[in-house]
């Protein structure tokens, strides 16, 4: 297949492109600077210059493609406090990709995230339903229930890991600990994310591009539940640097950009996911990964 992948060159782009690369698909990737294009080019992948506010490129991009997957997101907004704007941009994306693949039967692989199930208070399923009110809600759902285009969502944690996350939740974790002082947990930090490794992420990108049915919800989950204090008292250890609970008064003030995720409680199996699609989860766990120490280097 050709495979036209937002997100080409950023973190799990990273690891998908050379992933589907190697399975034989060809690939041509999204890139918005020189040097996103110099590395895509580097991997052996084609390149398509643009962004996400160039809604036309992206629709060629789509019709010259057997497959679409789409990764990018406005992160930068986001972390300015801006998710919603962030996210009307990515349905705007998403909308300008079914328009253009109606009909086709070809597939478009979305993205989303496991944090949407906070406050469920028990593990989130891939039956799961969110409303299309909150973040990312809205492109979710229109994948998943279009109509004449093999349409699935892989929904990622909090925290996908591995030597290629240098911008994402843990890195930030770990730059807030390091100018702070201090390793901080929110309140009692026994609210749960669910994680896993960015190499079994792109792995899952690349089944669902070959084979997800119509209307998948698929959960790039190696492990359901770890706490937020098992990731600071590493992070502490690692720093020698105190762990302490962090108040919600004082969130804003310590966390920074992660103040409106870092508290939410959201489990998730990935098991049905797995018995879908064959995936199988073998990389180091998000503990072990921090334990490995690369997340301690200035990168």
């Amino acid at each position: 297949m050709k495979v036209f992948v937002t997100g080409a060159s950023g973190h799990v782009g990273s690891a998908l492109v050379p992933e589907l690369l190697n399975a034989g698909h060809q690939v041509v990737g999204l890139a918005r600077s020189d040097a996103s294009a110099a590395k895509l080019d580097t991997q052996g992948a084609a390149v398509r210059l643009g962004d996400l506010d160039d809604l036309d490129g992206l629709r060629k991009g789509a019709a010259e493609a057997d497959a679409v997957i789409h990764l990018a997101f406005k992160h930068d907004e986001m972390y300015a406090g801006d998710y919603q704007g962030a996210s009307d941009a990515d349905l705007a994306v998403v909308r300008a990709f079914l328009d253009e693949l109606s009909g086709t039967g070809k597939a478009l692989v979305g993205t989303a995230g496991t944090l949407a199930y906070s406050g469920l208070g028990r593990t989130a399923t891939e039956e799961e339903r969110v409303s299309s009110e909150g973040p990312r809600g809205a492109a979710r759902n229109l994948i998943i229930d279009a109509a004449d285009v093999r349409g699935s969502v892989v929904v990622l944690p909090p925290t996908v890991h591995s030597a290629l996350d240098t911008a994402g939740f843990i890195p930030i974790l770990v730059r807030t600990a390091r100018a702070t002082g201090i390793s901080g947990y929110p309140g009692d930090g026994a609210n749960r994310w669910s994680a896993t490794h960015t190499l079994d992420a792109a792995r899952l990108y690349r089944l669902a591009a070959e084979k997800a049915p119509a209307g998948s919800v698929l959960h790039a989950v190696a492990e359901e539940a770890v706490t937020m204090r098992e990731i600071a008292e590493v992070i502490g250890r690692k720093l020698n640097v105190p762990v302490e609970s962090i108040p919600a008064e004082r969130a804003q003030e310590h966390f920074g950009p992660l103040a409106f995720m870092v508290s939410r409680d959201a489990p998730t199996s990935g098991a049905r996911t797995k018995a879908l699609l064959g995936w199988e989860t073998k990389e180091p766990s998000i503990l072990e990964d921090l334990e490995a120490g690369f997340y301690f280097e200035q990168r």
